[in-house]
């Protein structure tokens, strides 16, 4: 494993358009839209990549008959050197790179449903892609609330948000999201309660991330959140973009309710440290 410099990111730029799923959070930093890092077998003539976001979701892909960064990624995901401080998420294409971890990995994988304590380092769980369905969206019954104000984020509205699915994790900073973003956030009798942004824009695409404070949960926030920013998608000719793990019933749940069908279900490996 080799760490690209960035001005060689554009050596990826063809390979990860073969990518057949959900993938804007590694094109963000291949396309050097917000900071990242990747890894490839060779930089001259790289095969195999290694896309990191600064979130933490991560994109294997690329030649997966490729032994010797095999073996040193297996050192990486596993962390036997402490290379890595966080957790990651992972995706990996083409499909035959998911026999080649179970190998690689061995013992030290769990399903999720199986786990049972921080020991099992490679966590497997499912990713679920899905499609925006705008007729099921147009006729979803909006009640109004005179409590409630749904407002443009804004650079305080960027830096207060608490959580951890919030703008300031999955863009570089707020000037970068204040231009190059959007989102809207929800107020309940002046609090800040939820946030609907986009965590990605991609040509005519958009990948929404949600938060809403603990506070204020299961109270239909996040629904009207959510509502506010497909409706900007629509008059601006986006795509509404959703992606979650399976085992996120909340997110997955909402998705259903606002017009998305679930349409791709994939592995995802947890790298616990």
């Amino acid at each position: 494993m080799i760490l690209l410099d960035k001005k060689d990111f554009y050596k990826v730029i063809e390979s990860i358009k073969s990518v057949a799923f959900n993938n804007l959070f590694a094109r963000s930093v291949v396309e050097c839209k917000v900071s990242g890092k990747i890894y490839v077998d060779n930089i001259k003539n790289p095969k195999t990549y290694y896309v990191i976001h600064p979130y933490g979701m991560t994109l294997l892909f690329g030649d997966w008959n490729n032994h010797e960064f095999n073996n040193k990624f297996k050192n990486y995901a596993l962390n036997l050197n402490n290379i890595r401080a966080k957790n990651e998420w992972m995706q990996v294409f083409p499909n035959e790179w998911n026999d080649v971890l179970l190998k690689l990995f061995n013992n030290s994988i769990v399903k999720s449903e199986n786990k049972i304590n921080e020991t099992e380092i490679i966590e497997l769980n499912t990713r679920v892609n899905f499609k925006f369905n705008h007729s099921k969206y147009m006729i979803i019954e909006e009640n109004t609330n005179p409590c409630i104000e749904i407002v443009r984020i804004d650079k305080d509205i960027y830096e207060n948000m608490p959580g951890t699915v919030v703008p300031k994790y999955f863009w570089d900073n707020k000037e970068d999201f204040l231009k190059n973003g959007i989102g809207f956030s929800l107020i309940y009798n002046s609090q800040l309660a939820a946030t609907a942004f986009s965590s990605y824009i991609h040509e005519n695409k958009l990948e929404m991330g949600i938060e809403t404070v603990g506070n204020f949960r299961k109270m239909g926030f996040a629904e009207k959140v959510c509502c506010a920013l497909i409706n900007y998608c629509i008059e601006n000719n986006y795509e509404p973009v959703w992606s979650c793990r399976l085992q996120n019933t909340g997110s997955y749940k909402l998705a259903k309710k606002i017009g998305f069908d679930p349409i791709l279900e994939l592995p995802y490996y947890v790298m616990n440290v």
